[in-house]
């Protein structure tokens, strides 16, 4: 298998594994969603089921109430039937009207269960059903007292008459509430106040607004927030749930109710322990991935300098070897061209020395070492290919670079370039300056490179040739990237008509 058949195996790989973890997480999140909406379902059932609970005792508390105005109207015709008897009796006498007294004293007797009290003046004149207010053993001025003080609160409520029964001469006639009424009244007012305080204080049922339509007011809730969040909460809550409209303690009330807290954290669950979960992964990876470029800078810069190692002893002995040679006066083109291949084996030793340790930069001129480069390279390659090349530069041509490793990137962008138009075509380097950044473009009239492998073609072992290690490119971008703090990329690229290789490398590097 070629090295583009491995990356493009690596790649499908990579899809494969990818459409699986979003295949596992969709599946994931379809089956929590069916979970938490039979879950949610169930906390709706609930709900409503609370409210018509609560309903019902609304309407509970409405009967109550019915029952305590019918009482309450009864008690008022009741006392407007003694009212009248009262003044029948304390009417002026009228020998041409014929007075029933005797029937008028039996209706005052007959009320055994309304309190009342006659005062002339602020003195009391009668009194009737006072004994739930007295204590025993009172003496009758206390007794007096109290009903005194009872006319003042009845008076302020209203619940009195005035009965005229001499020429400008009034008494009052106050009555209160009956036994009975009262605590019919205390009932509903109890149940009323009970299930306020069970809305406030219980924070384990479902959130609910109970508000009061006829005064646009807050009743009870049991959400801590203000009113004007509370007003925008039941907006909201009114277009999920039907609020829950009834007749409770003094007019129209609406309860306005959400789902639970329980169930919306529920809903959010299954979201938050992907992200976390893709957050451990994401970190694990890039611990991982760190470690790894670690290594692989380790295994490199060990290669590099084992192999200038290597190539350094017997390098030293053959130079030694082409001493002696010409010590003998042997053919001065053998001798020649034997320093011409050496020359090429000590820049080689010193481009591994160089790689596998920490480059030194300098500042020098660009454009020079690029030239220079071109010139030993025009003789190397083939003679069919046309190489040109342009610097844009103006003022200054000055890059820290390190001279031997951009021979050796420029070398290997210009040797694939050749590869890649089958030794017959142009060959174009052009310098220019932008910003902060001088470019290089390397351009070629090759076969191009696929949209899908132009970020894949600087990586190890990717290679179009059967017989390629590739690691030319790799070597370039690290170089590149890591050595000058630049960067490397396919600036663009056409099937058929060629590729242009960008380098940009900054004028400024960080040492």
């Amino acid at each position: 298998m070629s090295k583009k058949g491995i990356h493009i195996n690596k790649q499908r790989w990579k899809i494969v594994l990818a459409f699986l973890v979003l295949l596992v997480i969709a599946g994931t999140l379809i089956f929590s969603n069916e979970f938490i909406s039979k879950i949610g379902q169930r906390e709706k059932d609930k709900a409503k089921k609370w409210a018509e609970s609560v309903k019902k005792k609304g309407e509970l508390v409405e009967l109550s109430n019915q029952i305590f105005f019918e009482l309450k109207k009864k008690e008022r015709q009741k006392i407007d039937l003694v009212v009248k008897a009262q003044k029948t009796i304390l009417t002026k006498s009228d020998l041409g009207q014929n007075q029933d007294i005797e029937f008028s004293y039996s209706i005052i007797e007959s009320n055994n269960d309304i309190p009342v009290v006659l005062l002339i003046g602020d003195e009391v004149s009668q009194y009737r059903n006072m004994d739930s207010f007295f204590t025993e053993g009172l003496a009758q001025k206390e007794k007096d007292s109290i009903c005194l003080l009872k006319s003042g609160i009845w008076k302020a409520n209203g619940q009195f008459y005035e009965i005229e029964y001499y020429d400008g001469m009034f008494l009052q006639f106050l009555y209160g509430n009956s036994l009975e009424l009262k605590r019919l009244q205390n009932e509903s007012k109890e149940l009323i106040k009970s299930f306020n305080q069970e809305i406030k204080e219980n924070q384990g049922l479902i959130p609910v607004i109970l508000w009061d339509d006829q005064e646009d007011t807050l009743v009870a809730t049991n959400v801590n927030k203000s009113n004007e969040a509370l007003i925008e909460l039941k907006g909201q809550w009114e277009i999920k749930n039907p609020p829950i409209v009834f007749n409770f303690g003094s007019g129209k009330k609406i309860l306005y109710y959400s789902d639970s807290r329980e169930l919306t954290y529920l809903q959010w669950i299954p979201y938050f322990q992907f992200i976390i979960l893709g957050l451990i992964i994401l970190l694990g990876y890039f611990i991982f991935s760190t470690y790894r470029k670690a290594e692989q800078k380790r295994v490199w810069a060990g290669m590099a300098k084992e192999t200038a190692h290597q190539l350094g002893t017997p390098l030293s002995s053959l130079m030694g070897w082409h001493a002696h040679l010409e010590g003998l006066k042997i053919d001065p083109m053998i001798t020649g061209e034997m320093k011409k291949d050496l020359n090429r084996l000590e820049r080689i030793t010193d481009r591994f020395s160089k790689i596998g340790s920490e480059s030194k930069l300098e500042d020098s001129d660009i454009i020079q070492t690029i030239e220079q480069n071109l010139i030993y390279l025009k003789a190397r390659l083939s003679k069919k290919v046309e190489i040109n090349f342009e610097s844009f530069i103006n003022e200054r041509s000055e890059v820290r670079h390190n001279q031997s490793l951009i021979d050796w990137v420029i070398e290997n962008l210009c040797k694939n370039s050749v590869d890649a138009m089958g030794g017959v075509g142009h060959l174009k380097i052009m310098v220019s300056e932008e910003k902060k950044n001088i470019h290089i473009d390397v351009s070629d009239t090759g076969k191009g490179i696929p949209l899908s492998d132009q970020n894949a073609i600087f990586d190890p072992g990717y290679s179009t040739k059967k017989r390629g290690w590739g690691l030319g490119l790799a070597l370039v971008k690290r170089i590149v990237c890591e050595h000058h703090n630049g960067k490397v990329f396919v600036l663009k690229s056409k099937l058929g008509e060629g590729t242009t290789i960008r380098i940009s490398l900054p004028l400024e590097t960080l040492s």
